[in-house]
Protein backbone atom coordinates (compact mmCIF):
# COMPACT_ATOMS: atom_id res chain seq x y z
CA UNK A 1 0.00 0.00 0.00
CA UNK A 2 1.45 3.18 -1.08
CA UNK A 3 1.45 5.79 1.64
CA UNK A 4 -0.07 9.34 1.95
CA UNK A 5 2.29 12.95 1.28
CA UNK A 6 -0.54 15.14 2.95
CA UNK A 7 0.75 18.38 2.38
CA UNK A 8 -1.03 21.63 4.87
CA UNK A 9 -0.89 24.69 3.38
CA UNK A 10 -1.48 28.56 3.78
CA UNK A 11 -0.44 31.27 1.76
CA UNK A 12 1.27 32.88 3.64
CA UNK A 13 4.13 30.42 3.13
CA UNK A 14 4.32 32.19 -0.43
CA UNK A 15 3.20 30.92 -4.11
CA UNK A 16 6.74 29.49 -4.83
CA UNK A 17 7.01 27.11 -1.60
CA UNK A 18 3.65 25.26 -3.30
CA UNK A 19 4.65 25.29 -6.27
CA UNK A 20 7.84 23.21 -5.32
CA UNK A 21 6.08 21.22 -3.11
CA UNK A 22 3.58 20.00 -5.54
CA UNK A 23 6.03 19.67 -8.33
CA UNK A 24 8.22 17.65 -6.13
CA UNK A 25 5.24 15.11 -5.41
CA UNK A 26 2.56 15.45 -2.88
CA UNK A 27 -0.66 13.59 -2.73
CA UNK A 28 -3.02 15.38 -1.07
CA UNK A 29 -2.57 19.28 -0.68
CA UNK A 30 -5.04 20.84 2.18
CA UNK A 31 -6.06 24.49 2.37
CA UNK A 32 -5.91 25.55 5.78
CA UNK A 33 -6.50 29.99 5.58
CA UNK A 34 -7.36 31.52 9.24
CA UNK A 35 -8.35 34.78 10.12
CA UNK A 36 -9.53 35.57 6.47
CA UNK A 37 -12.62 36.86 5.12
CA UNK A 38 -14.73 33.95 3.05
CA UNK A 39 -14.23 36.03 -0.06
CA UNK A 40 -10.35 35.95 0.19
CA UNK A 41 -10.42 32.20 1.55
CA UNK A 42 -12.01 31.60 -1.66
CA UNK A 43 -9.96 33.68 -3.70
CA UNK A 44 -6.99 31.54 -2.14
CA UNK A 45 -8.94 28.21 -2.82
CA UNK A 46 -9.45 28.74 -6.63
CA UNK A 47 -5.57 29.67 -6.54
CA UNK A 48 -4.67 26.30 -5.50
CA UNK A 49 -7.15 25.08 -7.51
CA UNK A 50 -5.81 26.15 -10.62
CA UNK A 51 -2.27 25.17 -9.25
CA UNK A 52 -3.11 21.91 -8.81
CA UNK A 53 -4.27 21.21 -12.17
CA UNK A 54 -0.68 20.81 -13.19
CA UNK A 55 -0.41 17.69 -10.77
CA UNK A 56 -1.69 14.48 -9.93
CA UNK A 57 -2.61 16.60 -6.54
CA UNK A 58 -6.03 15.90 -4.41
CA UNK A 59 -7.41 19.17 -3.01
CA UNK A 60 -8.89 19.08 -0.16
CA UNK A 61 -10.20 22.51 1.62
CA UNK A 62 -10.08 22.14 5.75
CA UNK A 63 -13.47 23.63 7.65
CA UNK A 64 -15.35 25.03 5.06
CA UNK A 65 -17.63 23.22 3.27
CA UNK A 66 -19.03 25.80 0.73
CA UNK A 67 -15.51 26.68 -0.06
CA UNK A 68 -14.84 23.26 -1.20
CA UNK A 69 -17.68 23.23 -2.83
CA UNK A 70 -17.46 26.41 -4.62
CA UNK A 71 -13.93 26.04 -5.92
CA UNK A 72 -14.85 22.20 -7.19
CA UNK A 73 -12.02 20.65 -4.22
CA UNK A 74 -11.77 17.11 -4.78
CA UNK A 75 -13.15 16.74 -0.78
CA UNK A 76 -12.78 18.91 2.28
CA UNK A 77 -11.37 17.81 5.66
CA UNK A 78 -13.93 18.34 8.69
CA UNK A 79 -13.12 19.03 12.46
CA UNK A 80 -15.31 17.56 15.26
CA UNK A 81 -17.14 20.91 15.65
CA UNK A 82 -18.03 21.38 11.59
CA UNK A 83 -21.04 20.12 9.57
CA UNK A 84 -21.49 16.08 10.32
CA UNK A 85 -20.17 13.97 7.84
CA UNK A 86 -23.71 12.66 6.41
CA UNK A 87 -24.66 16.57 5.85
CA UNK A 88 -21.35 17.19 3.91
CA UNK A 89 -21.60 13.80 2.10
CA UNK A 90 -25.64 14.88 0.85
CA UNK A 91 -24.29 18.03 -0.97
CA UNK A 92 -21.09 17.00 -2.15
CA UNK A 93 -22.03 13.50 -3.02
CA UNK A 94 -20.36 9.76 -3.38
CA UNK A 95 -17.49 11.20 -5.78
CA UNK A 96 -15.72 13.81 -3.29
CA UNK A 97 -13.10 13.19 -0.32
CA UNK A 98 -14.72 13.80 3.00
CA UNK A 99 -11.78 13.54 6.28
CA UNK A 100 -12.46 14.08 9.68
CA UNK A 101 -10.39 14.76 12.17
CA UNK A 102 -10.40 11.89 15.28
CA UNK A 103 -8.25 12.51 18.42
CA UNK A 104 -10.34 9.74 20.42
CA UNK A 105 -11.27 6.09 19.32
CA UNK A 106 -14.94 6.97 19.54
CA UNK A 107 -14.99 9.93 17.78
CA UNK A 108 -12.59 7.48 14.82
CA UNK A 109 -15.68 5.04 15.20
CA UNK A 110 -18.29 7.60 14.23
CA UNK A 111 -16.49 9.05 12.19
CA UNK A 112 -16.21 5.53 9.87
CA UNK A 113 -20.01 4.61 10.78
CA UNK A 114 -20.70 7.87 9.10
CA UNK A 115 -18.99 7.71 6.00
CA UNK A 116 -15.60 9.49 6.17
CA UNK A 117 -13.16 8.56 3.88
CA UNK A 118 -10.07 8.95 5.85
CA UNK A 119 -9.36 9.79 9.36
CA UNK A 120 -6.53 12.50 10.66
CA UNK A 121 -5.20 11.90 13.87
CA UNK A 122 -2.44 13.60 16.55
CA UNK A 123 -1.24 15.77 17.32
CA UNK A 124 1.97 13.51 17.05
CA UNK A 125 4.73 16.82 18.42
CA UNK A 126 4.65 20.21 19.21
CA UNK A 127 3.95 22.44 16.37
CA UNK A 128 3.68 26.27 16.09
CA UNK A 129 0.90 25.87 13.21
CA UNK A 130 -1.58 24.59 15.65
CA UNK A 131 -0.06 26.05 18.88
CA UNK A 132 -2.82 24.81 21.24
CA UNK A 133 -2.70 21.16 19.48
CA UNK A 134 -3.44 18.40 22.17
CA UNK A 135 -0.14 15.31 21.99
CA UNK A 136 -1.39 12.34 21.14
CA UNK A 137 0.27 9.04 22.55
CA UNK A 138 1.24 6.36 20.51
CA UNK A 139 -1.19 4.12 22.45
CA UNK A 140 -4.26 5.82 21.98
CA UNK A 141 -3.57 6.04 17.80
CA UNK A 142 -2.67 2.21 17.80
CA UNK A 143 -6.58 1.96 19.27
CA UNK A 144 -7.54 4.28 16.80
CA UNK A 145 -6.00 2.56 13.71
CA UNK A 146 -7.70 -1.14 14.87
CA UNK A 147 -10.61 0.71 15.90
CA UNK A 148 -11.27 2.44 12.72
CA UNK A 149 -9.16 0.57 9.85
CA UNK A 150 -9.96 3.21 7.15
CA UNK A 151 -7.08 5.41 5.95
CA UNK A 152 -5.67 7.91 9.16
CA UNK A 153 -2.98 10.44 8.56
CA UNK A 154 -0.48 11.11 11.55
CA UNK A 155 -0.50 14.96 11.89
CA UNK A 156 1.16 17.39 14.27
CA UNK A 157 4.84 18.89 14.28
CA UNK A 158 6.18 15.77 11.56
CA UNK A 159 9.11 16.29 10.11
CA UNK A 160 11.29 13.92 7.97
CA UNK A 161 13.39 13.89 11.06
CA UNK A 162 10.65 12.63 13.46
CA UNK A 163 8.33 10.65 11.01
CA UNK A 164 9.37 7.28 11.78
CA UNK A 165 7.37 6.95 14.44
CA UNK A 166 3.98 7.48 12.89
CA UNK A 167 4.97 4.96 10.23
CA UNK A 168 5.56 2.63 12.28
CA UNK A 169 2.22 3.08 14.09
CA UNK A 170 1.13 2.17 10.94
CA UNK A 171 -0.11 5.76 9.61
CA UNK A 172 -1.19 5.64 5.70
CA UNK A 173 0.27 8.72 5.44
CA UNK A 174 1.77 11.90 6.84
CA UNK A 175 0.12 15.15 7.26
CA UNK A 176 2.97 18.09 7.11
CA UNK A 177 3.06 21.76 7.20
CA UNK A 178 5.80 23.40 8.67
CA UNK A 179 8.02 20.91 8.30
CA UNK A 180 7.89 21.47 4.31
CA UNK A 181 6.73 24.66 3.56
CA UNK A 182 9.07 26.28 6.23
CA UNK A 183 12.08 24.51 5.13
CA UNK A 184 15.31 26.22 2.80
CA UNK A 185 13.86 23.60 -0.15
CA UNK A 186 10.41 22.45 0.38
CA UNK A 187 11.27 20.60 -2.84
CA UNK A 188 13.90 18.33 -1.33
CA UNK A 189 12.08 17.98 1.83
CA UNK A 190 8.95 16.93 0.12
CA UNK A 191 11.65 14.10 -2.04
CA UNK A 192 13.50 12.89 1.46
CA UNK A 193 10.38 12.85 3.31
CA UNK A 194 8.82 10.56 0.28
CA UNK A 195 12.09 7.98 1.00
CA UNK A 196 10.81 7.20 4.46
CA UNK A 197 6.99 6.90 2.88
CA UNK A 198 8.24 4.24 0.20
CA UNK A 199 10.44 2.46 2.76
CA UNK A 200 7.26 1.64 4.87
CA UNK A 201 4.97 0.73 1.83
CA UNK A 202 3.52 -2.36 1.96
Amino acid sequence: MKRWLYLIADFSCGEEAIRQSLEAGVDYIQLREKDITSAEYLRRARRLREMTADFDTKLIINDRLDIAMLCDADGVHLGQSDVPVQDARMLLGKGKIIGVTAKTVEQAEQAMADGADYLGSGAWFPTETKKDAVPLSEEVYRAIRKAAPIPNVAVGGITAQNCIRPLECKATGLAISAGILRAKSPAAEVRNIRKYLEEFSI
